[in-house]
């Protein structure tokens, strides 16, 4: 599996409970839609898959904010095995796991090695009214918001409205 399907599908499980309209959704509350999504990233699209998945997603949520340090996903892990084996050209390795397990295998595996590849850079959006994560690709790691166009913009427009409101005319 690609390293940039591994990071869709951790943002996948990380940015599965967004507020809409202030309301909590559950973007893997229709076991259908979900369980091809999971197919569509290299999954078994299983209900078991899916179940773990949904297991695992607020343990990687709570690590990725903070709240939770990163051995509660020790769990996850037992029994998984990987085992190195040469290509043509390079080293690369077998993942070895429950096949209804593997996508959260794989998900906290991307966690980790961007834990330390690319430190700090997977993060909460900014908006404290949002519940997505981003992975900041910038150069400068300077990326705040899930998106630009919605939070960010909403939080640079509040701000221009108090800066505008609190000055005297």
């Amino acid at each position: 599996m690609a390293a940039s399907t591994d990071e869709e599908l951790l943002l996948l499980i990380l940015n599965s409970t967004p507020l809409v309209d202030g309301k909590p959704q559950d973007l893997f509350s229709d076991a259908t839609a979900a369980r091809a999504t999971l197919r569509q990233l290299g999954g078994t699209g299983t209900f078991e898959e899916l179940n773990a998945v949904r297991s695992a997603r607020s343990l990687l949520q709570g690590v990725t904010r903070g709240e939770l340090t990163a051995d509660c996903l020790a769990p996850l892990l037992v029994g998984v095995r990987q085992a190195p084996y040469l290509t043509a050209t390079r080293l690369d390795w077998r993942l070895s796991a429950p096949a209804h397990h593997q996508c959260v295998v794989r998900a906290v595996l991307t966690w980790a090695s961007l834990r330390e590849s690319a430190p700090g850079r997977l993060r909460p959006c900014a908006n404290a009214e949002c519940r997505l994560f981003l992975l900041d690709r910038s150069r400068a790691n300077t990326a705040r918001w899930c998106s630009m166009a919605t939070c960010g913009n909403r939080l640079k427009a509040r701000r221009h409205y108090r800066k505008t409101r609190t000055q005297p005319s």
